[in-house]
């Protein structure tokens, strides 16, 4: 478990810098006048550039840099490499599990495989690379 936290916290940073850098065009397609409607719109592209990030990388070999340095593999409930369908429902349950005070992260704590939420939805988990056992 504290391997993947770190490995979140690590992800967390990737993120950050690159939603700042995918800001940019935004920024300066819109002068900097951010209105009501613009911010809904960078919001939805930002999710979009997310959702784009997270789900290329667990298509191609199920890890992203983060996942690599901890040794963490995203596999299907059958050892393949998730499809973009599961990783698109893991994306969409992660965001809401997150967001709903955490649950989806807690529920690891309780969760037999100790596997979070998202991944139960999207019938994926999460191994170590190395020898392919249970993270």
């Amino acid at each position: 478990m504290t391997r993947r936290l770190a490995s979140m916290a690590y992800e967390a940073l990737l993120i950050a810098a690159l939603l700042v850098v995918a800001t940019f065009p935004f920024v300066g397609f819109t002068g900097g006048n951010i209105t009501a409607t613009s911010r809904y719109f960078l919001q939805f592209y930002l999710l979009a550039i997310c959702a784009t990030y997270f789900t290329w990388f667990w298509t191609h070999g199920g890890q992203t840099l983060p996942m690599k340095t901890w040794r963490i593999r995203l596999i299907s409930s059958n050892g393949a490499v998730p499809s973009l369908k599961q990783s698109l429902v893991r994306y969409v349950a992660a965001l809401f599990g997150i967001s709903a005070a955490g649950i989806g992260l807690i529920w690891a704590l309780h969760d037999s495989d100790r596997q979070f939420l998202h991944d139960r939805i999207a019938g994926t988990r999460l191994v170590e690379s190395s020898t392919q056992a249970q993270e």
